[in-house]
């Protein structure tokens, strides 16, 4: 389980150890220098002649780089620095300098451009110009140089490391402003933050490494990414005595004569889940019938509901099929997975064992239902923000789908997963996840029901394993919805203890 913690959180968490003379920049500069070294190892062969240029801009991110160079300088790399604000980190530039490191200036957009040749020649470039504490995005000949630098082709491209966070995003809410330097790596200092997880900037850092500067950090993370170990205490898994009924029912109430694959691609996932008995209501019966003859057609006994998938706008008949199993849902405190078709059937205030599953797009529509003026953009742009507004406003866990899945539920509780391929954006694939959300909260109702944040683990584990199951079902290449949920019983048994 990765961590990551805000801004203010980390600096709280600074000031006893620098309080105490520890010295948290050195530690910080060995760390990259050493993660640096070990980037040109592996890409060049050696560190020794090899060329790193640092983006430096003002305060301890730009010393943290400077001291990074000087070190990387000592054991032969050829350093260039250049400045980008007219106030640097006085010691770091007295280390560089010592180390024979080169030194020159950007202060405006004609000298960034005179130095695009030198920054296309390196090795390696360290992007130092923003850390925490920088709002707003990159601008004057920083951004220019940021902008030279993404205008390369990919293979003229060198190897970015970004020092703490890539500059330019939001480093507490993950968005990202202007011009932003996408980084190969980021090595990021005492904890993992936040726009490291979060989409849409996460996708600019690469692959993140956290150095461990001693702090200590008290209270609830800001984001949490669940790693395959934490699945194991999560799911649902049946002791010697179980039978279907304690293992979880979970009624379906998807699909429609227009769109019957919604609902066979939804039983299919809770099938490939685990569930212990999937009852389905509606006009695709035999189409689910045909695909799994285990599925029970019909009411009866239920443990956990998913609704909506594939629920046209005018099938009126299978609206009301999804209202009345959410009002009995709510009545009888039972969890549910409200998708697509249902979403617009939501009471104002619901529990957090509700989980909604939008699209970036659903949301928007969520969301401009109770007042506000949201386009699919916008929540594109700032995707934690817009659920936890969502999740604000109806009391529900949320889970927006997306490359990277958010996950916001109460008393804090946020994940962000990234666990599958982007082939798994294909038609399909979100209602094989409900069914599998659906799964988990059906094996686990009574606890859903009674531990406000556990909804939000499960709807994060549900979707590290759709994603799992995607790499299975075909390694590499295309996927779809069918082949994941087909992949998921295999993908399920290799995060289980044998």
């Amino acid at each position: 389980m990765l961590h990551s913690w805000d801004a203010a959180a980390v600096r709280a968490a600074e000031q006893p150890l620098l309080a105490a003379g520890v010295p948290l920049m050195g530690r910080a500069a060995f760390a990259l220098a050493t993660h640096v070294a070990r980037v040109l190892r592996d890409a060049r062969g050696r560190v020794g002649g090899s060329r790193v240029a640092l983006l430096v801009g003002s305060g301890n991110n730009g010393g943290d780089t400077l001291h990074a160079g000087a070190l990387l300088a000592r054991r032969g790399v050829q350093v260039t620095a250049v400045l980008t604000a007219a106030r640097t980190h006085a010691g770091g530039l007295e280390a560089l300098r010592a180390a024979h490191g080169r030194v020159v200036t950007a202060l405006d957009d004609a000298a960034a451009e005179a130095l695009a040749g030198d920054l296309a020649r390196a090795d390696v470039v360290l992007d130092g110009l923003l850390g925490i504490g920088g709002r707003g995005g990159v601008r004057g000949p920083g951004a220019r140089l940021v902008a030279q630098l993404a205008a390369l082709d990919a293979g003229a491209r060198p190897l970015v490391v970004a020092v703490d966070v890539p500059s330019g995003v939001g480093v507490d809410d993950g968005t990202r402003t202007g011009d932003v330097l996408d980084a190969d790596l980021t090595v990021t200092f005492g904890a993992c933050k936040p726009a490291l997880l979060l989409p849409p900037a996460a996708a600019a850092a690469g692959r993140v490494e956290v150095v461990d500067l001693g702090l200590h950090l008290t209270g609830r993370p800001a984001v949490v990414r669940l790693a395959a170990a934490d699945v194991a205490g999560l799911w649902p898994v049946p002791g010697r005595d179980a039978h279907k009924y304690v293992r979880g029912v979970l009624g379906v109430v998807a699909g429609s004569a227009r769109y019957p694959g919604a609902a066979v691609l939804q039983v299919s996932g809770a099938i490939g889940a685990g569930v212990g008995m999937v009852r389905y209501q509606g006009a695709a019966g035999p189409q689910v019938l045909a695909a799994h003859p285990e599925v029970v057609v019909g009411e009866g006994r239920v443990q956990a509901w998913v609704l909506g998938s594939g629920v046209a706008p005018d099938d009126d008949e299978q609206r009301a099929r999804a209202r009345d199993a959410l009002e009995h849902a709510l009545a009888h405190g039972e969890p549910a997975v409200v998708d697509a078709g249902a979403l617009d059937l939501l009471p104002d205030r619901v529990p957090p064992h509700v989980v909604l599953t939008p699209h970036a797009g659903e949301l928007a529509a969520l969301l401009r239902d109770r007042g506000a003026d949201v386009t699919r953009a916008d929540v594109e742009a700032a995707p934690w923000a817009h659920a936890r507004r969502a999740h604000e406003l109806t009391g529900a866990t949320v889970l927006l789908k997306g490359g990277t899945t958010v996950v916001v539920g109460p008393h804090g509780a946020s994940y962000a997963q990234a666990d599958g391929p982007p082939w798994l954006a294909t038609a399909g694939a979100g209602d094989v996840l409900g069914g599998v959300l659906g799964a988990l909260l059906a094996g686990r109702a009574s606890q859903a029901a009674a531990e406000p944040t556990l909804p939000a683990a499960l709807a994060a584990a549900a979707a590290l394993v759709h994603g799992r199951a995607a790499h299975h079902a075909n390694p590499g290449g295309p996927v779809s919805a069918g082949g994941v949920a087909a992949a998921l019983p295999g993908a399920v048994a290799g995060l289980l203890p044998a």
